[in-house]
């Protein structure tokens, strides 16, 4: 079995073998083209030392990244190759990264210490694939199956836990009985696992085509990971829009979910707050006041935990607070709510409803219609340069400030402008300033 590798990855393969070493791109790359995929990245092993590698490569930019391990950065074109000498592992005493490395004699070797079959696939320059594993015939029957002892590869590095789950989601793969039992024994060693790389992979995992699959199947490990999930799990949800329980329905939600980060992570943690917030009424029929905004506080304990960017935590918890909020198909209510979220978290707010109606009952199709005349309308006003926001009134403050406004007095009134605005007035510079003087008398 061949693959057709890119010219600047034989190139590189090729000058090796010519000063004397073995390289092979190796990993996901090769992995993707049995898929029919375009690799994301390049990574090549090699029985050169780092140094050696750089002596190849003189006069080309190198950046020693990760030379304690055997890695090396080829920069081309703005392309990085990240190039590591075949290598076993030590011991993983903290459960994360190997306490010491040594460099091996042979491909095999390398490729034993590796997490997955299907990730332990390499090629020469001349594109044959080398399966001493059984990758391929794992990349066939669509399953993810660890290399050597499946315990031991979760014991050295526990991220790899996420690891397996987003493969699964992302290639919509099943995981082989003894590496998924294994997942589970080895949970609670995700605790020695840094948040941002836990929280990467969360977000790689949302976003796979399988995602519903893996939620639904392993909730005990999303549960270790976000505890604030768990209350959630079979939580009945006794009301005639539900089909599920308030964890399956965030399954489907999420699955319905635009293929954005933001997006998925809202609707992930969208009724986290809904179990605190059940109240029956006397027929027994839930209710959840007030569950959006306790589910963006659960929401925010969870981004902050996972040491999220601001600008997620910031979004996906204003998402979450907006996504019970009613927006009317008519151009003074979206107009008002283009003003408040801009434009951005507007549309998003808008996916993120269209995923949680998906994820009920069939009066969802009805709803769905009355969103897309909503988007339509939004996009309407966006094309006509309506103004939304203060800073596009055709007053401004100098023009207050010149009738005698001052302070507070003149934000109010900008603000007051805008509202009239946002109502239907026109955005005439000389009929709002009659409307301030009226306003101010």
């Amino acid at each position: 079995m061949t693959v057709v590798l890119p010219d600047e990855v034989i190139e590189i393969l090729s000058r090796f073998h010519q000063q004397g070493y073995e390289a092979y791109a190796v990993g996901g790359c090769i992995r993707d083209l049995l898929l029919g995929d375009s690799p994301k990245d390049w990574d090549i092993t090699t029985s050169a030392l780092p140094e050696e590698t750089i002596s190849v490569f003189s006069g080309e930019k190198t950046i020693p990244t990760g030379i304690a391990h055997g890695t090396v950065t080829l920069m081309r074109n703005g392309t990085p190759y990240e190039i590591t000498t075949f290598r076993t592992d030590g011991t993983y005493s903290d459960h994360r990264r190997p306490d010491a490395v040594s460099f091996a004699r042979s491909l095999k070797e390398d490729i034993a210490r590796r997490d997955f079959t299907v990730n332990g696939l390499a090629a020469g320059a001349d594109g044959t694939v080398i399966d001493f594993f059984g990758g391929v015939e794992d990349l066939k029957k669509k399953t993810i199956r660890a290399i050597g002892d499946p315990h031991r590869r979760f014991t050295e590095d526990a991220l790899r836990i996420l690891r397996a789950l987003r493969f699964s989601s992302s290639l919509s793969f099943s995981i082989e009985p003894a590496t998924e039992k294994a997942l589970f024994d080895c949970t609670p060693l995700l605790t020695y696992v840094a948040k941002e790389r836990v929280f990467s992979e969360l977000k790689k995992l949302l976003l796979g085509d399988s995602v519903k699959d893996v939620l639904l199947r392993y909730p005990s490990i999303l549960g270790f990971l976000i505890p604030e999930l768990k209350p959630s799990f079979f939580f009945p949800q006794h009301t005639p829009y539900h089909l599920y329980d308030v964890y399956t329905h965030t399954a489907y939600a999420v699955d319905a979910g635009e293929k954005n980060a933001v997006i998925r992570l809202a609707l992930l943690l969208h009724d986290t707050g809904k179990p605190a917030c059940f109240a029956p009424d006397k027929n027994g029929v839930a209710h959840f006041p007030g569950h959006p905004a306790e589910s963006a506080k659960l929401a925010r304990q969870v981004l902050q935990r996972l040491k999220s960017d601001r600008k997620t935590l910031s979004r996906v918890s204003l998402l979450i607070e907006n996504h019970d909020a009613s927006i009317r198909p008519e151009k003074t209510s979206v107009k008002r709510w283009l003003s408040k979220l801009g434009a951005e978290d507007f549309f998003a707010l808008l996916a993120v409803k269209r995923a949680d109606q998906l994820a009920k009952n069939s009066q969802s199709s009805k709803r769905g219609e009355e969103l897309r005349k909503i988007e339509a309308i939004a996009k309407e006003v966006l094309s006509s340069n309506d103004c939304l926001s203060v800073k596009e009134l055709a007053v401004k403050g100098e023009d207050l400030k010149a009738l005698g406004f001052s302070g507070k007095e003149i934000g109010d009134t900008l603000s007051y402008l805008l509202d009239l605005v946002l109502s239907g007035e026109k955005n005439e510079k000389d009929l709002l300033l009659e409307k301030a003087k009226k306003q101010r008398r």
